[in-house]
């Protein structure tokens, strides 16, 4: 009789993120005849929580964590009432700690001494254990899982996330694997930790082009509101520095400047929210850049708008952008560090400087370009864009 392998994923949570997606659309390729897939996430929420697989076991936090992880009044209160002294001071050194260069990732990973201590170490012991996402997830199942295997997965240019290099080396020592998602960020780490080099691998983010065509064609419905003559842009990702949607404002009123009619859609929530709509206040294109918020499918918006626009300062490589091309869109990306793993400027969509003056310029040369943005589209409807085969690699790496 063939016995399952026991799976562990571990996610700070299912918020939107293309991390987190990229997830969703990984557990949804596993065969669970021959896989047990238990989920850890340190957040039970999230717009993916409902894309899970029904197969996936999500795991319960023990009541200490869930006391450690309210609001600071309330979690003092509650470990104060149960007697725990220990944990209480523990809770009142990650708070201070993360007033510390607030947001930033490395009082992320200094902080992590601090909440470890509201978490046991889980009791089941698993065939692999794969910390899905850089830093606390990484953490966790180095010091808190039993597993023959751990794997660690980083989704950004590692040198672009501000890391503690020797916080992180210490635990990439004890992995058994470390995968990132392109060739560019496979060239990153491996320079950065010179001594791991036999250990980082990449597998590439999996898209299905037949779900994403599925799901963009699930209405008929004008989701625009599209006005005669103008031209939709439309740009996917967390509401975050990163994104670049700062210089995405700009280069809006630049186009409206040269007499351009757009209007730009952004699907995404963060923590930069309230700084773009000021931003967009500050250019006059409240009428022509839109905080849509978040979407739990994005693919109808993709397929009508008219350009997708990636104008991040950083990433890993971008879901939207493989799944703007496998919808045929024309694209438009910044040349932040792995662009030219996705696109071939000029073959098969544009890779601007990134700076607002010149993505306006790169999106004003394809406005009412019939004849390039026809070319572009031709090109990526030839291009072979599903990687639904990389799930093979990872049933490798945990012994499948």
């Amino acid at each position: 009789m063939y016995m399952k392998k026991k799976l562990l994923f571990i996610m700070p949570g299912l918020g939107a993120g293309g991390g987190e997606r990229s997830l969703v659309t990984l557990l949804s390729q596993i065969d669970y005849e021959k896989y047990d897939v238990d989920l850890f996430l340190f957040k039970h929420d999230g717009i993916f929580m409902k894309a899970l697989p029904e197969e996936v076991n999500v795991l319960k936090h023990r009541d200490d964590y869930l006391a450690f992880t309210q609001p600071f009044i309330d979690s003092l209160k509650i470990l104060f009432n149960a007697s725990k002294f220990r944990l209480l001071f523990n809770r009142i050194l990650f708070s201070l700690r993360n007033q510390y260069r607030k947001g930033s990732a490395v009082t992320e990973q200094s902080a992590w001494q601090y909440l470890s201590m509201s978490m046991d170490k889980l009791q089941t012991k698993y065939d692999a254990a794969i910390g899905f996402l850089e830093k606390t997830s990484i953490y966790y199942c180095i010091d808190k899982v039993d597993a023959v295997k751990k794997i660690g997965w980083i989704h950004n240019d590692y040198d672009k996330l501000g890391m503690d290099v020797g916080f992180d080396g210490k635990y990439f020592k004890q992995l058994d694997e470390i995968v990132t998602v392109s060739k560019e960020c496979e060239h990153v780490l491996k320079k950065r930790f010179p001594e791991q080099v036999h250990k980082i691998s990449t597998i590439h983010n999996i898209v299905s082009p037949k779900l994403i065509k599925k799901l963009s064609r699930i209405t008929n419905n004008d989701l625009y509101n599209r006005k005669a003559g103008e031209c939709i842009l439309l740009s996917i990702g967390r509401l975050h520095p990163q994104k670049g949607f700062d210089i995405a404002v700009e280069a809006c009123a630049r186009l409206i400047a040269y007499g351009k009619a757009v209007r730009w859609f952004i699907i995404g929530e963060g923590e930069e929210r309230e700084q773009l709509r000021k931003t967009i206040r500050k250019h006059n294109v409240e009428g022509q850049m839109i905080l849509l918020g978040l979407k739990d499918n994005p693919y109808p918006y993709i397929e009508q708008c008219d350009i997708y626009v990636q104008p991040s300062r950083f990433e890993g490589k971008s879901i939207a952008v493989d799944e703007a091309k496998i919808l045929c869109k024309p694209i438009v990306i910044t040349n932040f560090s792995t662009a030219r793993d996705q696109i071939q400027n000029g073959i098969n969509g544009t890779i601007a400087p990134m700076n607002a003056i010149d993505l306006a310029s790169a999106i004003s040369d394809l406005i009412g370009n019939r004849d390039k943005v026809n070319e572009l589209c031709f090109r990526l409807s030839n291009e072979t864009l599903g990687t639904e085969e990389e799930i093979d690699k990872l049933y490798k790496l945990v012994g499948g």
